[in-house]
């Protein structure tokens, strides 16, 4: 690789709109303001993670782990993922751990994607997806899913399809809009995979978080198993964002590119936050009740104060995450109003044009994350509330 195309790859790369997250939490730190821009919580994860992580540096796993994961965290996510969905898989050949999902997301675009591969996408979208794309070269075929419903547009979908597409990312439940695809529209995909033999990467981290409808596992549809990748993480459901501990599940030939490429980017993920991870893993039923419970109630908190103040909402059937559009406060775009909020109000939010290939559609919105305590949360909808005046 020469200097001149590593100067054009990271030039493409900083035009994607990281810049921007990076002047928010400027932003944020200089006015202390409350963020609800990162998707990360204020707040750590179970205790019992916590002291599984401690135990295991104690215990003297401290050094390189095997590349694809611990036995044990292999193990715990064959389990977990068979419980969830039925779907038997081998820990050993069938699940590679990464450094978050991010990391797998890269690795299944490096290890599995050529240049000149198509890739259909849906934006608004997780903003790596765009970038993991263009490090692969890959060609982006991207279907936009429109407010107010984010619904799936069959013709659209059915049009993207060339003799050129490799693969199609889906994202459910879904960053930022808070969709989650419902079994018509992945009956749709899984029907469409098979008639042009596509693979398709399943981004499936905030499994845990739906509060509408159900989260299907497209990897379970009939015919799919072999064609899907599913990948997932420990941080968004235990609430250690901080520790990067991801994986796919899928077959042997589709994990081996993963492989491929993950070992040459990180080797392997944190050894004793593996074992950590393998805990968590193993939390009972409970648990997963109890979070999906506290975060139905932060979800419905901002919700109300959002439509309160005066936003148009679209209220988010899963994630941890809400649009809204800001239109009726008379800003230009979204980075206008971003800016005042958190200059006036001393509240940080995202401006979503950065998620879109057309950044014109994100102009008249704005992601909120409710990943925070309910007290913050309430600091937060107070600030805002001059907006109404």
């Amino acid at each position: 690789m020469t200097n001149t195309h590593t100067t054009q790859v990271a030039t493409r790369l900083a035009s994607f709109g990281s810049t921007i997250f990076t002047e928010i939490s400027r932003l944020a730190a200089k006015y202390n303001a409350i963020n609800l821009g990162q998707g990360f919580p204020n707040f750590d994860g179970p205790e019992f993670v916590k002291r599984a992580a401690v135990d295991a540096m104690t215990m003297g796993h401290n050094q390189y782990a095997r590349s694809f994961g611990v036995p044990d965290l292999n193990k715990a996510i064959a389990r977990r993922f068979e419980q969830d969905s039925g779907l038997t898989f081998d820990p050993d050949t069938e699940i590679t751990v990464t450094n978050g999902c991010t990391e797998a997301i890269a690795a299944t675009f490096l290890g599995l994607i050529n240049p000149g591969d198509e890739v259909i996408m849906f934006e608004p979208f997780y903003d790596s997806y765009r970038a993991c794309a263009s490090m692969a070269g890959a060609e982006m075929k991207v279907i936009t899913l429109a407010a107010p419903e984010f619904a799936l547009d069959e013709q659209a979908l059915r049009a993207a399809f060339t003799d050129k597409t490799k693969a199609i990312l889906l994202n459910t439940p879904h960053n930022p809009t808070g969709k989650v695809f419902s079994r018509q529209e992945l009956d749709l995909i899984a029907e469409l995979c098979k008639q042009h033999d596509v693979l398709v990467i399943s981004d499936e981290v905030y499994e845990k978080l739906v509060f509408e409808g159900e989260h299907v596992r497209i990897a379970t549809l009939d015919g799919m198993r072999e064609r899907t990748l599913t990948l997932s993480s420990l941080g968004k459901t235990f609430s250690f964002t901080g520790w990067k501990i991801g994986w796919s599940i899928g077959p042997p030939e589709l994990n081996a590119g993963v492989r491929a490429a993950h070992q040459f980017f990180t080797f392997c993920s944190a050894t004793p936050l593996q074992h950590a991870a393998a805990a968590a893993l193993n939390a009972p039923e409970s648990y997963y009740t109890e979070f999906h419970d506290a975060y139905r109630k932060r979800r419905d908190l901002i919700v109300d104060g959002l439509a309160r103040i005066g936003f148009n909402v679209y209220p988010p059937a899963g994630t941890y995450f809400v649009l809204a559009d800001h239109s009726p406060f008379g800003f230009e775009d979204d980075m206008a109003f971003c800016r005042h909020l958190v200059e006036h109000c001393g509240v940080a939010a995202i401006p979503p044009s950065s998620f879109y290939h057309n950044r014109e559609h994100g102009r008249s919105l704005v992601r909120f994350s409710f990943c925070k305590t309910e007290d913050e949360l309430r600091e937060a909808i107070r600030r805002m509330s001059q907006l109404a005046e």
